[in-house]
């Protein structure tokens, strides 16, 4: 029996959310969460797993009280059980102190794990560093981007694409993987999943106290990463507006744009005669 651990990220639904301008975090409580994409597709990896081969899987997530609606949605999809990390002092945390709060956790609460798998990304920060991160904090191997993955024995073979080669590795467990979002399609939840996730779950609720960290070491004042300015980008537009008759307007328009229009349409204008 395989024992998989999948991290899992709650992430805003919302592509543009205010920032606090004070702390430079996102006002995650002003939009409604979901479980990151590419954190289901490596649940969906898990699950997929466990129903082939046989296996346990272990969700666990780091983040506010509210995160623990993906957490029944693990539960619902298939998880067997839960672990939340939360803690205001844990608010903020960069990928560095994200990654070592949960080495700390999966040391004193899943140590015997075989595999873990985490999204590749996620869309709410896009920095893919939490699972390469984990995985050195744990001392395992760690393979980044994987499609497919089969374990024989102690052994998991994966493949995946890199700089448009299509990779085979092999890798001795325990591993991490990042899974990719081309394979393992999420599954949909059926009705025995909801009523399992709203039921009595298996969700263990742990705090920095209980890990044994110090507050201060985690959250942004813990966090060797500090943000110094936040800002939204603004797009700037130019419009010119041509008058005339069509024949003018044309003429005026490839004058102005020649070389723009000539490496759109892989023509030479002047040379074609217009």
């Amino acid at each position: 029996m395989v024992k998989v651990i999948v991290c899992i990220k709650q992430v805003p639904m919302a592509s543009e959310l205010p920032w606090d301008a004070q702390s430079g975090t996102l006002r995650r409580d002003l939009a409604e969460g979901m479980m990151n994409p590419a954190c289901k597709h490596a649940l969906e990896a898990a699950l997929t797993m466990k129903h082939q081969q046989g296996g346990h899987v272990t969700a666990i997530t780091m983040g506010p009280p509210m995160a623990e609606e993906i957490l029944r949605e693990a539960i619902a999809m298939g998880a067997d059980r839960c672990l939340m990390l939360s803690d205001p002092a844990m608010a903020g945390s960069d990928t560095t102190v994200t990654s070592s709060t949960l080495a700390r956790a999966i040391e004193i609460f899943c140590s015997d794990f075989d595999l873990i798998l985490t999204g590749c990304h996620t869309t709410d920060s896009e920095t893919a560093q939490v699972g390469p991160q984990l995985a050195e904090e744990l001392d395992i191997p760690v393979v980044a981007y994987v499609d497919e993955m089969e374990i024989n024995d102690r052994v998991i073979r994966v493949q995946r694409f890199s700089d448009n080669f299509l990779e085979t590795l092999e890798v001795d467990l325990p591993c991490l993987l990042t899974v990719n979002t081309r394979h393992f399609t999420p599954r949909y939840i059926p009705l025995s999943g909801l009523q399992d996730a709203f039921g009595e779950v298996n969700i263990l609720s742990v705090s920095a106290a209980d890990l044994g960290i110090d507050p201060s070491s985690v959250g942004i004042e813990g966090s060797p990463t500090k943000i110094l300015e936040v800002f939204t980008p603004l797009a700037e537009k130019k419009n010119i507006v041509l008058k005339g008759a069509p024949k003018k307007i044309v003429e005026e328009l490839f004058d102005r744009f020649d070389t723009k229009i000539s490496g759109i349409i892989k023509k030479d204008i002047k040379r074609e005669g217009r």
